[in-house]
């Protein structure tokens, strides 16, 4: 089914300034088709961005946006999800932003399960600043800064993610737009904090170092390393390896922070109100 991607893009800010054949334009393809299948007006989403490449979809996007500083992301969308709990609260984000400076933010924010959606867009490298290795990196590619190979293991940012206490995690590649469509969706859908990483390509820094310099490489080769979670469940662990499980990884339901924080504003209320009657 069609539909006008125009209502939630700033067409005065185009062209995109991205590289021919990005990923980020495939994962902001699937937001804004989520957002429009739930029915989500311009004025009650609020995006909030750090920096990086992936981080200017913010600046594209028609709704309440906010370009913050490096990493701190969550902050600033922690502050307006509960000043304003009635709006979606949304941040798109790369991995050297939300796990690198943001690491810290990212798991608190984890931790309280509040009610903001995180499009995590890893595309192993940063992109915007000269391909230095970022923490989702593999060991032994190259970067600017690992020339001989990085010597470091990247992060699973699902299983950081579970970890830390997030209620919705799911991955999806720009492989396949329409699954990652579907996961956006339940995850901005989730009560709480919910996590979507999506693997990405980005064959002008982290590619042209590693063999793979074009787009089509990089998205193909994606495409042939990724596993249902469905079917990777009966798979061994040593089958995984170098693979990408993607689909719906962990759904539960506790109790969300904006509603826990009211509920103690209520009662705070209620003990003062008390204590004003008996005097």
């Amino acid at each position: 089914m069609s539909f006008d991607y125009g209502q939630y893009i700033r067409m005065d800010k185009m062209p995109f300034l991205w590289c021919p054949g990005c990923g980020i334009g495939i994962a902001s393809k699937a937001l804004y088709k989520a957002f429009a299948e739930l029915g989500w007006k311009n004025e009650d989403i609020a995006m909030v961005s750090g920096i990086g490449c992936t981080s200017r979809v913010t600046g594209y996007t028609r709704a309440n946006t906010l370009h913050t500083t490096h990493g701190r992301a969550l902050t600033f969308a922690t502050g307006i999800k509960l000043a304003c709990p009635d709006k979606h609260v949304v941040s798109m984000a790369g991995d050297g932003d939300i796990l690198a400076i943001g690491g810290n933010h990212f798991i608190h924010a984890c931790r309280r399960n509040i009610d903001i959606t995180v499009i995590l867009n890893n595309n192993n490298i940063y992109g915007m600043t000269g391909g230095q290795y970022s923490p989702t990196t593999p060991q032994g590619a190259f970067a600017a800064t690992a020339p001989y190979g990085n010597v470091e293991p990247g992060f699973d940012v699902a299983k950081l993610a579970i970890a830390a206490g997030a209620t919705y995690v799911a991955r999806g590649t720009v492989a396949n737009g329409v699954l990652l469509e579907r996961l956006i969706r339940a995850g901005l859908a989730h009560r709480g904090f919910s996590v979507i990483e999506v693997v990405s390509n980005c064959h002008t820094q982290y590619g042209r170092r590693n063999k793979q310099p074009d787009a089509w490489q990089m998205i193909e080769d994606i495409k042939d390393r990724t596993v249902q979670v469905s079917r990777a469940e009966k798979m061994a662990p040593e089958e995984l390896i170098g693979k990408y499980v993607v689909g719906e990884l962990h759904n539960i339901e506790r109790p969300e922070y904006c509603d826990e924080y009211e509920r103690m504003r209520q009662r705070a209320l209620a003990k003062e109100a008390k204590k004003v009657v008996e005097a």
